[in-house]
């Protein structure tokens, strides 16, 4: 990769919080029960997983997620969530960047039930600028979604 682009597609950070006003629109529509990717400052729900804890590892079954994963770990967090969907009927909604080239977006990504394109760049908790990437909440749920993929302003 040319140095000049790496910058787009990497970072150093891995704690990118979800912005609360994004996470409290999804809740009301989705109302989640488990985050399975959290710790004990950041988590969103009461009931959550930590690294030591690892979500991964767990059953999810009977828990509506809320996914916003480390990113230098997406793919493991995307299989996951649409392994529990397919496998146990876990509706899991993801915060994820949209890299639509990767194999994580071939594999799992293109068979979840709607995937929402953000409009512009989203500004994470805890960060002064707008993230250096695009971002969109991909859906794996058994709901029937008119659309697949819709492009949505949650600013």
């Amino acid at each position: 990769m040319k140095d000049t682009l790496k910058p787009l597609m990497t970072s150093n950070a891995q704690d990118w919080r979800t912005p609360p006003e994004l996470y409290a629109k999804l809740c009301s529509e989705f109302n989640f029960t488990l985050d399975p990717c959290a710790d004990d400052e950041n988590h969103l729900c009461p009931k959550y997983y930590t690294v030591e804890t690892n979500g991964l590892i767990q059953d999810w079954t009977g828990e509506t997620c809320f996914i916003n994963p480390p990113y230098s770990n997406s793919k493991a967090w995307i299989k996951k969530a649409h392994d529990e969907w397919f496998n146990h009927n876990v509706t899991s909604v993801m915060l994820v960047p949209s890299r639509t080239d990767t194999v994580a977006w071939f594999d799992y990504v293109s068979k979840a039930a709607q995937i929402r394109f953000l409009k512009g760049r989203l500004k994470f908790s805890g960060h002064a600028n707008s993230a250096p990437f695009p971002s969109a909440i991909v859906i794996f749920s058994n709901i029937i979604y008119p659309v697949q993929c819709i492009w949505v302003d949650y600013r």
